[in-house]
């Protein structure tokens, strides 16, 4: 029998990032009134308080996480364009 040369071929869109997109806007969003809601909590509690500090590095700890978004935006975009290109290159040369 004769095998027959089989051409993979790759198909991406870029609107399948849409997902990724959508998850960061959330992710954001979600994040900033998370923050607002523990400084109400942190508000409404006494002033010096073990829990009014516990809430107050915990609000801390959880605001350092939108200066990260770029960074892990950044290593979204850079996965899916290794993926996209050793994709391309697997199907195109590993024979």
């Amino acid at each position: 029998m004769e095998k027959q040369n089989e051409v993979n071929e790759v198909k991406f869109q870029l609107k399948e990032l849409l997902g990724v997109g959508f998850t960061l806007v959330v992710l954001g969003i979600g994040l900033a009134y998370g923050l607002q809601v523990m400084s109400d909590v942190e508000a409404d509690m006494t002033a010096g308080s073990t829990e009014q500090m516990a809430v107050a590095n915990a609000t801390l700890g959880v605001s350092k996480i939108p200066e990260k978004l770029p960074t892990i935006a950044t290593v979204i975009v850079a996965a899916v364009i290794i993926g996209i290109l050793v994709t391309y290159l697997w199907a195109r040369f590993a024979r």
